[in-house]
């Protein structure tokens, strides 16, 4: 299978506050790019109180997060794990400690790493942005990125 048709896998890492994936779902799918997605839970709610809903009660909110990042993870290891790429997206509003994990395990793995953010951020994520095969501001340039990686094409508008 040539790398235009095979089915690139990307995990789309980082902040739940904003549409950025459905943006990158969208182009991508316009674009006709073969690619399949994944995401960690971006239900706030139900990522936080996971680990209590199913596996009981906590009454000390140390251990209600941990069971609640511990069964997270077995999501987020198995999607980055799987992934041909990993994009990480870190927001304005909040710090993303789990994103800069994600990013950090990614390297680790050897994956390909994109990451995401304003310029304004550079200096915070420089270790990061370091790790990265790739530094972008917007989801445009996320698009231009698999359709040169994808098919070998630059868009020539």
């Amino acid at each position: 299978m040539t790398a235009q048709s095979e089915s690139w896998r990307i995990y789309l890492s980082g902040e739940i506050h904003s549409d950025w994936r459905d943006q990158i779902e969208t182009q991508a799918l316009a674009a006709a790019l073969p690619v399949t997605f994944s995401a960690p839970i971006t239900n706030h709610a139900y990522s936080d109180d996971c680990g209590v809903e199913i596996l009981g009660a906590e009454p000390n909110k140390f251990w209600h997060d941990r069971k609640g990042a511990q069964v997270n993870a077995i999501r987020t290891r198995t999607m980055i794990e799987k992934s041909d790429i990993v994009i990480v997206r870190f927001g304005d509003k909040y710090k993303q400690w789990n994103a800069a994990f994600d990013a950090g395990y990614a390297s680790a793995l050897g994956k390909s790493l994109v990451i995401m953010h304003q310029p304004e951020h550079a200096h915070a994520l420089k270790e990061v942005d370091a790790a990265a095969l790739a530094v972008v501001e917007n989801v445009d340039q996320i698009i231009e990125i698999l359709r040169y990686v994808i098919r070998g094409e630059l868009d020539a508008g």
